[in-house]
């Protein structure tokens, strides 16, 4: 569907491209709303924290799959795992992936030492409507080493 390089420039323009395939796609009002903000949130962390710039790319299986590759360094060893509950707010930031996973059907990170990809899913029904997806590739994700997974995102959502 969509295949673009971004740095820090390029971040909106890639974002407005997005928008319009995943309209295209079916994906709309609060879920389109909510699904751009969490890829957002991954570019953004691929410009700051993994060599300012990155890669994204989406495709359309049973569900929306956007991924977005950086090329830093990776995070240490182990994997963070990310938050269940709203981080404090820092100057580095640390709220993005945590907010990523809030907005979409689920989330995976994987880091290495060619930098970290995150990739994100969204039905373009809402999960309730829809039969549940057994992981993002057609299997459950492992959660393996250098992994951090979470099918959970919509359904953490809280009010404060």
């Amino acid at each position: 569907m969509l295949q673009a390089d971004f740095d820090a420039e390029q971040v909106a323009d890639v974002r407005r491209t997005l928008t319009e395939c995943l309209l295209a796609a079916g994906l709309a009002g609060e879920r389109l709303d909510d699904f751009v903000t969490a890829v957002n949130e991954a570019m953004t962390n691929a410009v700051r924290h993994g060599g300012g710039r990155g890669e994204l790319r989406i495709w359309h299986r049973r569900h929306l799959v956007c991924e977005i590759r950086d090329h830093g360094r990776g995070f240490a060893a182990p994997l963070p795992t990310i938050p269940t509950r709203r981080p404090r707010p820092s100057a580095n930031g640390g709220m993005g992936l945590w907010l990523a996973q809030e907005l979409a059907d689920s989330i995976e990170v994987q880091s290495g030492t060619n930098g970290v990809r995150v990739r994100l899913s969204m039905a373009v029904t809402d999960p309730a409507e829809a039969p549940p997806s057994p992981g993002l590739d057609g299997v459950a994700g492992s959660g393996g080493p250098g992994q951090a997974s979470s099918s959970t995102g919509r359904g953490n959502r809280s009010s404060s």
